[in-house]
């Protein structure tokens, strides 16, 4: 009645989030080398040979530098949107290559993984929650806002990455160009720590046991302080702050089990609004 989740590393500098049970796991991105992807698991006391699968949610450089040599090394499939494929340039051999589509669970061993759209400057971005042992595991980072869809299948879960991406103070003294300040908060960058936390007070499920702050800015948010806003509204849920530096420790989330299945939603009428899409490394 449990799963295993850690964050190798989140942030512009390269994302990848592990997820997994006693018998397999997946990875959804893998924007850092397989080599320090492998240190990392190694530290943690993970295995590669667990992963049978990577998970990419968009195209950004930062999300799937590490794909190619990971995926050739392990032999993974990558789960991936035709659209995504095309404007990420990855090659991967074509047996690898696996599309997927919203809503539509795929089992990876007793795991199902459930992709669905999210506002983000990308080709064809999705977000994911991770299924297994009646536990939810959400993985919602770079969003432009809080959309019905995130705020649908944040209420199902029992731990997630939640992304809090830039202090709204900071970002507007901070030394950006006008034009990147606009994108980053403007309905397809990234959510603020103020949007994060009105998702996480408004709708945090009763279960919820942890909550991963994910992809802050390196310019334009303090861990500091994120964590002491958090942690003011925390309630029963850890809050973890997940480092752009180096993994954090692995945690272990539970079902109760006296409890009711929590199942995932089904497709909304929610019209997903087109941006403008930018394939570069990301700045924030």
């Amino acid at each position: 009645m449990s799963l295993f989740i850690a964050s190798l590393n989140s942030g512009s500098n390269g994302n990848c989030y592990y997820v997994g049970n006693d018998q397999e796991a997946i990875l959804v991105d893998a924007g850092i080398s397989c080599r320090e992807t492998e240190r990392r698991m190694t530290r943690l006391g993970l295995s590669m040979q667990m992963v049978k699968a990577i998970f990419v949610s968009h195209e950004h450089t930062d999300h799937i530098c590490g794909i190619p040599v990971l995926a050739k090394k392990y032999k993974l499939p990558v789960y991936i949107t035709d659209s995504t494929l095309y404007h990420g340039r990855l090659e991967i051999q074509k047996e690898q290559v696996y599309s997927f589509k919203a809503y539509e669970p795929i089992r990876i061993g007793n795991l199902a993984v459930q992709a669905f759209p999210k506002r983000h400057d990308a080709a064809e971005p999705h977000s994911f929650i991770v299924n297994g042992n009646n536990v939810n595991i959400g993985v919602f980072t770079d969003i432009g806002s809080p959309c019905e869809n995130l705020i649908m299948h944040f209420k199902h879960c029992h731990a997630a990455f939640l992304e809090a991406n830039y202090d709204e103070e900071m970002l507007e003294k901070g030394s950006y160009p006008r034009h990147l300040k606009n994108r980053i908060r403007g309905g397809h960058g990234h959510l603020s720590n103020k949007q994060a936390l009105e998702v996480f007070t408004k709708h945090r499920p009763a279960h919820m046991s942890h909550l991963f702050l994910s992809h802050l800015s390196r310019d334009n948010n303090s861990p500091q302080l994120v964590q002491q806003l958090f942690n003011e509204y925390a309630g029963n849920t850890q809050i973890i702050v997940a480092s752009r530096f180096e993994e954090t420790a692995v945690y272990h989330v539970k079902a109760d089990a006296s409890s009711i299945p929590v199942d995932l939603p089904q497709k909304t009428t929610m019209a997903v609004r087109s941006a403008p899409v930018y394939t570069q490394l990301r700045l924030w």
